[in-house]
């Protein structure tokens, strides 16, 4: 099996685990918001904001970390990974155990603060888990964690569905949230023992390395944390829970659809890593050139359709109720194409390791935005919320591709960006025509009406299809 075909296998491993995962992902939100109302969901989103700022300081970029470390030529893959565990295992204890100490000086109710509490042993797991993510995909077998991933999201509807049944209210949907967690790592754990036998480790001399490469990966996410989690914190504060379950439901789409270039950008990592290392420009450059087009396809085509269908998605996917969420959504979906571009484009930056220079970027970012939230969402709610979240995301998608441009002196050209605009416009024009017929059946026609076009203007050809599902040798 050549190279491409290694990567794109593992790639059609995660779009289908993720697929599963979404629609998975989809129906527990759909439950949740329909038995919990604006109201409640907004009790839930605020608590999984929360304490995203604490798991951001247990991250610290450790996730990229791990990958670019144990890719490197002669890596000892044992005592790197245990060594990374170990200080993920302590710093997760530390930071994550400050969260429920420190949401008693906010003005939540009793409720929510019992659920950051409990909800504080999901983020543990997770945390724990994207170490094992980072060995996965250096290994090229993501759908391992694909398989991880989806199990964990039917323990987590069954938890759902059974809260429900038995009307016990928010805080044991929470309860459900943790049990997904841990099944989602002890998974993980065990596919692992292939390759390590992850035991606590405390070579400091390492621990030293690993915190010198990782914390500027891990100041650069709290910053990006900051100007993307804040809002909803802010809301919180200022607004009513609904307002907050509103832009909650909304934001909980863009979260899925952020996933992909996260997934992809991580696949591509470890070849990106060791291009750079071996000074192999051309493959590098090939690299870069093939996951910018292969992200183009994906969201022009998505940003396009949410224009047209926004309101019908999230009355579909979490209720009536949530119809407004549909008109956020349409805002939040051109920040979406801005994640892509910045997402990609920063794993580029962590595989040069010139982390360290967007860090001044990053911050100025979040502190732009931090001010942004404070003085116009108490007066705009959620409008402002999710416009200064478009202007961060933008600002982002400029200042990697500016770094990227200075280190490697490549600009990703657009002819596959332009043909995606152009196949979308076509689609555009089949919603139209059939927009007032079933969701579904718009869908199908707009996904068919895309490639079609897109085919034609030759964005991809059948040689690329061929090699991807590995009829070309």
């Amino acid at each position: 099996m050549s190279f491409t075909q290694q990567i794109a296998h593992n790639m059609i491993y995660q779009v289908v685990g993720k697929v599963l995962s979404t629609i998975l992902g989809l129906v527990a939100l759909g439950a949740m918001t329909r038995y919990l109302g604006a109201d409640g969901f907004g009790g839930y989103i605020t608590i999984i904001s929360f304490l995203q700022f604490f798991g951001i300081l247990v991250d610290f970029g450790l996730t990229l970390t791990t990958v670019q470390m144990i890719s490197e030529p002669n890596a000892n893959l044992q005592k790197i990974t245990s060594n990374i565990f170990t200080f993920r295992f302590f710093s997760a204890l530390i930071f994550l155990g400050l969260a429920p100490l420190v949401v008693l000086f906010f003005p939540y109710s009793a409720a929510l603060k019992v659920g950051v509490a409990i909800t504080t042993l999901s983020f543990f797991c997770i945390a724990l888990n994207q170490v094992l993510v980072g060995l996965f995909q250096k290994k090229l077998e993501m759908y391992k964690v694909a398989i991880a991933e989806v199990i964990g999201r039917i323990i987590l509807i069954a938890g759902i569905f059974l809260a429900i049944y038995l009307d016990r209210g928010l805080l044991s949907i929470m309860v459900a949230v943790i049990l997904s967690s841990f099944a989602n790592v002890f998974i993980n754990y065990l596919f692992s023992l292939k390759y390590v036998r992850i035991k606590f480790e405390f070579d400091f001399s390492l621990w030293k390395e690993i915190f010198r490469r990782s914390w500027p990966i891990g100041l650069s996410i709290l910053f990006n944390l900051i100007y993307l989690k804040a809002d909803i914190i802010i809301l919180s504060l200022s607004q009513s829970q609904t307002d907050v379950g509103i832009y909650g439901a909304s934001y909980r789409v863009l979260d899925v659809l952020t996933t992909i270039p996260m997934m992809f950008a991580g696949l591509l990592l470890p070849v990106l890593t060791a291009s750079w290392a071996e000074k192999n420009l051309e493959r590098f450059k090939r690299v870069i050139q093939k996951g910018f087009d292969f992200l183009m396809i994906i969201i022009i085509p998505t940003i396009f359709g949410t224009f047209f269908l926004g309101e019908r998605i999230m009355a579909l996917v979490a209720g009536k109720e949530f119809w407004l969420s549909g008109t956020i959504l349409k805002v939040l979906i051109l920040g979406a194409g801005m994640i892509f571009i910045g997402t990609f484009l920063g794993h580029v930056i962590v595989a040069v390791q010139k982390q360290k220079m967007m860090i001044w970027g990053y911050a100025s970012v979040a502190i732009i935005s931090l001010l942004g939230y404070i003085f116009l969402i108490p007066k705009y709610s959620f409008w402002a919320a999710a416009w200064i979240t478009v202007f961060s995301e933008g600002v982002i998608a400029c200042l990697t591709f500016f770094v990227v441009y200075k280190t490697t002196k490549m600009i990703p050209q657009g002819k596959v960006l332009l043909k995606s605009i152009f196949a979308s416009l076509v689609m555009s024009f089949v919603i139209f025509s059939f927009k007032e017929m079933n969701l579904g059946i718009v869908f199908s026609l707009a996904c068919i009406s895309y490639f079609i076009a897109l085919y034609l203007v030759k964005g991809f050809s059948k040689e690329m299809v061929r090699e991807i599902v590995g009829l070309k040798k």
